[in-house]
Formats: C-alpha cells, sequence, structure tokens
C-alpha cells in the first residue's frame, strides 16, 4: 500500500513539473525592439520643378546686302565671334569703281550749280536793267534750280557707293557662337532685301542665356502672390530667383532669376510660358538643350521632417508609427511634402513630440507594445554593441 502511494507521489511531481514548464512555454515573446526618435524641426522653402530648354536672346542670320563673288572667309566654324568682327569679304572691285564714278558725277554737279548760280546773278543785274526779258530770267532760275537737284541726287549715289562698299565686308552684328560657313569663297553670292538672298552664316548669344518652360495657371497665380509687392502686375515676378540642373547633373546648382513671363494662357494646354535669364560664361548652355528648373512655390515656414524610410503605405495613404507613453504602437496618417535629403517635409498628421518609429517597422503593429530606443542611444540590453534589433537592419521598414 505504501508502495502505491509513493508511485503515486511521484507521478504526480512529475505531472507538475511538466504542466509547469508547460506554462513558462505559453508566455507572451517580450516586446520586440524598435529605433524612435522625434521629427526634425527645419526651415523648408517649397519648389516647383518644370523641364525646359535653353533659348538664346538673340540669333541672327548672316546674309550679304549687295550681290557679289565671295572672296574670303575671316572665321573658324564654331568659333566664338564678337559684334563687329570681320566675317566676310565680298569683291569690292566693283564697287570701288562705281563709286569713283558716283564722286566723278557728283564732282561734275558742283561745278554745274556754280556756273548757273553764277549764271543767275548776271542775270538778276541784267534783269534791273532791263537788258534781258523776263523770260530769259526764269529760264536761267530754272537751269540754277535744276542744277541744283542734279546736285542732290549725285550726293545721294555717292553716299549708296559708299554703303555698298561698305557692305562688302560683312561684321558680326552681336557677340556669339557662330555656325559653319555655308558658301565658300568664289562663289556669287545674292544680297538686298528680297527673300531670296544667300544664307552666309547664323550667329547665336550664348552669354547670357534663356531658359523657357511652361507652367499652369494655379502655379502663376501662386508665384505672383508671393512675389507681389505692390509693383506694376507685368513686373512682378522679375526677381524671382530660380534654380536649375541639367539632365547628367544630381542637384540644382546653376541660379538665374525669372525676367518674362507671356500676356496670354494657351488655351489648348492651359499654361502660360516663361523664361529665366542665367549667365553663362563657359558656354555650357547650348540653345535647344534640355534642363530641369525649380521655382520657389511657398514662403519660408518650419516644417517638420522625418526619414523617408519611416513612412509606410497603406494603397494611396501614407502613414508612420508613433509610439506613445505606454509604448504602443500607433499609426498616424500623414500628408507628405518635398523631399530634403534623406529628410520628408510631413505637412500634417504628425506633432512635434511624437516618437516616430524609424526602424524595425516590419516589427511594430497597430495597439502592439514594442521596446522603444533613442536613436543614437546606447543598444538595449542583450544586444551586442553595434549589433542591430532583432528582425532586421537599420534600413528595414
Amino acid at each position: 500500500m505504501s508502495h502505491i502511494t509513493s508511485s503515486t507521489r511521484i507521478v504526480a511531481a512529475f505531472t507538475l513539473v511538466a504542466l509547469t514548464a508547460c506554462g513558462d512555454s505559453q508566455q507572451a515573446p517580450p516586446a520586440p525592439p524598435v529605433t524612435v526618435a522625434k521629427p526634425v524641426k527645419q526651415e523648408i522653402l517649397d519648389f516647383d520643378e518644370y523641364v525646359g530648354r535653353f533659348v538664346a536672346i538673340d540669333m541672327v542670320e548672316i546674309r550679304a546686302r549687295v550681290s557679289g563673288y565671295l572672296e574670303k572667309v575671316h572665321f573658324q566654324d564654331g568659333a566664338i565671334v564678337q559684334a563687329g568682327d570681320l566675317l566676310f569679304s565680298i569683291d569690292k572691285r566693283p564697287f570701288q569703281n562705281a563709286l569713283d564714278q558716283a564722286k566723278g558725277n557728283l564732282a561734275q554737279a558742283r561745278a554745274n550749280v556754280a556756273f548757273t548760280e553764277a549764271d543767275l546773278d548776271r542775270a538778276q543785274r541784267l534783269l534791273t536793267d532791263k537788258t534781258i526779258s523776263e523770260q530769259a530770267f526764269q529760264q536761267r532760275t530754272q537751269a540754277k534750280q535744276n542744277a541744283a537737284a542734279a546736285l542732290a541726287s549725285s550726293e545721294a549715289a555717292v553716299r549708296q557707293a559708299e554703303l555698298d562698299l561698305q557692305f562688302t565686308e560683312l561684321r558680326a552684328p552681336v557677340t556669339g557662337r557662330i555656325g559653319d560657313r555655308r558658301v565658300a569663297p568664289g562663289n556669287l553670292v545674292t544680297g538686298g532685301t528680297t527673300g531670296n538672298t544667300t544664307l552666309l552664316a547664323t550667329i547665336v548669344s550664348i552669354d547670357p542665356i534663356r531658359f523657357e518652360f511652361s507652367v499652369d495657371e494655379g502655379a502663376l497665380l501662386r508665384y505672383a502672390r508671393l512675389s507681389n509687392s505692390g509693383k506694376e502686375t507685368g513686373s512682378r515676378l522679375s526677381s524671382t530667383p530660380i534654380e536649375l540642373k541639367l539632365l547628367d547633373e544630381p542637384s540644382f546648382t546653376h541660379k538665374g532669376t525669372i525676367d518674362f513671363f507671356d500676356n496670354v494662357i494657351d488655351q489648348s494646354s492651359g499654361t502660360i510660358r516663361m523664361r529665366a535669364l542665367l549667365p553663362n560664361p563657359n558656354g555650357l548652355f547650348t540653345p535647344g538643350m534640355f534642363a530641369r528648373v525649380r521655382v520657389p512655390g511657398s514662403p519660408q515656414y518650419e516644417a517638420l521632417l522625418v526619414p523617408d524610410a519611416a513612412i509606410g503605405s497603406e494603397q494611396v495613404r501614407k502613414f508612420v508609427f508613433v509610439v506613445d507613453g505606454e509604448n504602443t504602437v500607433k499609426q498616424k496618417y500623414v500628408t507628405l511634402g518635398t523631399l530634403q535629403g534623406a529628410l520628408r517635409v510631413i505637412k500634417s498628421g504628425i506633432e512635434a513630440d511624437d516618437r516616430i518609429i524609424v526602424n524595425g517597422l516590419m516589427r511594430a503593429r497597430q495597439g502592439a507594445k514594442v521596446t522603444p530606443q533613442e536613436e543614437g542611444s546606447k543598444p538595449a540590453a542583450g544586444l551586442a554593441p553595434g549589433s542591430a534589433p532583432a528582425g532586421g537592419a537599420a534600413s528595414e521598414k
């Protein structure tokens, strides 16, 4: 009997130990560790980005004003030319001959005027003495007037001949980069003011240079209100600064100012053309080249920013996980702003004192408990220095 009782006690003891062990294994696991940080306060200026292209301020087609044979080209294709530089020479000899002939005719006209003036003076005295008739006096008066008119015509012919001689040298009207020559020396060049004149080359100015882009009506109103300082409407945007980057550049490093916006909104697209002016001393910008421009779209304001990696997505809505005073996770939907480096502007949805989960997003759930660790503090107990919390690396969402 005593043997049965001892056996029963042993079995009961083993059963109690087993039940105790089973109960320990069903205890809740510890709250997962996460890294938290408060939003960063920073002065922010919102920007709007657009794509546009560069446009030369001046673009001039070099065409001859007189017809003749091209004698010489005085530039290298694609070179930078200064205003007044000699570009082309047309054979001057026919035009020099025409000028000499016009000067000869002018000398003859001046001599004829001098003779008719003297003859008219004599006729005036003879008329007083009643030596000549009134008709003869009128004839000499008419001859003097004809001689004066011929002199004026000869003077005009000389001036035209001088102009034609000057036009045999074609000079750059603006400073800029010249294209390739279209005509080789020895060819006949057609000049004049008609539409069939010969195109010799093209010059485009490069410094400064313009950048054109289009914005919608709402953006135009916003920019106008931001820059409104009581000025006349057409000059409101003239001092608005812009930043620009080329297609192969990582950041907006080039600066300029808006100098023009169109006076009509395009009804088909609902946009209006704007233009900025940028310095281009090294000739990096080329007319026709594409680039991205950003325009200030808001006044400067203090914003809250969080790491972009701390933002989660739920269909079309964005959210962050916040840890409250009882270490419970709460989900807050947010409205995103612009990206500032690795930080994202949060326009609404969070407070400055919120503890945002910035690491361990995958281990957090709405209403669950977590073990928060301030960003930059020492690792929690049980973690080796430099090791990541269980469940993910620092970049884990």
